[in-house]
C-alpha cells in the first residue's frame, strides 16, 4: 500500500517540477526506510529495492523533461535486465538517497546505473538494461533520442555494463534450445 501512496507523492512532485537537467545528469530523489519496507531482519528489504529504483527512474525521465513526451505518444518502458548488488543495509527510519543516470545506449536497448547511498556510505548499486515500447512495437534508439533532444556524442558504457551484456548474452545463447 505504501508503494501507491509514494506513486501518488511523486506524481505531485512531477505536478510541480520546473527544473529540468540534461539527458546524461545523476537524477537524485531522498527516500527514507519505513518500516513496511523492512523485512524480519530489520532492513530494507531486497524487492523494496527493485520498486524504489522504478519510482526514480519514473522521476528521472521527468527531471530529463521526457515523461510528458512519453505519456503523449503512450510510450511505456520495459525493464529487461537487472543486476543489483547489495553493498550495506538501510535501517528502518533510514534517510537514504537513490542517484539515477543514463549511462548510454546499443542497438537496442538503454542502460541505467542507479545508486543507493547515505550519511552512511553506498548502500546498493544496480544496472538496469531496457527499452520504450509502444502498441506497435519497441521505439528506436534513435527516436528516444530525437523526442529526448539530444544530440551529443554517445557515451561509451562503462567496462562492468560491458561484461553484463556479455553474460546477458551468454545466458541467452546457452538456454536456447
Amino acid at each position: 500500500m505504501n508503494l501507491y501512496i509514494r506513486l501518488l507523492l511523486l506524481f505531485f512532485k512531477i505536478k510541480r517540477n520546473k527544473q529540468y537537467q540534461n539527458l546524461l545528469d545523476t537524477i537524485d530523489i531522498d527516500y527514507k526506510a519505513l518500516p513496511t519496507d523492512c523485512d524480519i531482519n530489520l532492513h530494507l528489504t531486497n524487492s523494496r529495492y527493485l520498486a524504489m529504483m522504478d519510482l526514480s527512474r519514473t522521476w528521472m525521465t521527468e527531471r530529463v523533461g521526457l515523461l510528458k513526451q512519453i505519456m503523449k505518444r503512450r510510450w511505456f518502458p520495459i525493464v529487461n535486465a537487472t543486476a543489483i548488488t547489495y553493498i550495506r543495509d538501510i535501517k528502518p527510519m533510514q534517510r537514504y538517497t537513490i542517484s539515477t543516470r543514463l549511462v548510454g545506449w546499443d542497438h537496442k536497448y538503454f542502460y541505467i546505473e542507479q545508486k543507493f547511498h547515505s550519511e552512511r556510505g553506498l548502500h546498493a548499486i544496480a544496472f538496469v538494461r531496457g527499452v520504450f515500447k509502444s502498441k506497435k512495437g519497441i521505439i528506436s534508439i534513435e527516436e528516444m533520442l530525437e523526442v529526448a533532444g539530444f544530440d551529443g556524442q554517445t557515451p561509451i558504457l562503462p567496462s562492468e555494463v560491458m561484461h553484463w551484456k556479455e553474460m546477458l548474452e551468454q545466458k541467452k545463447l546457452s538456454n536456447l534450445p
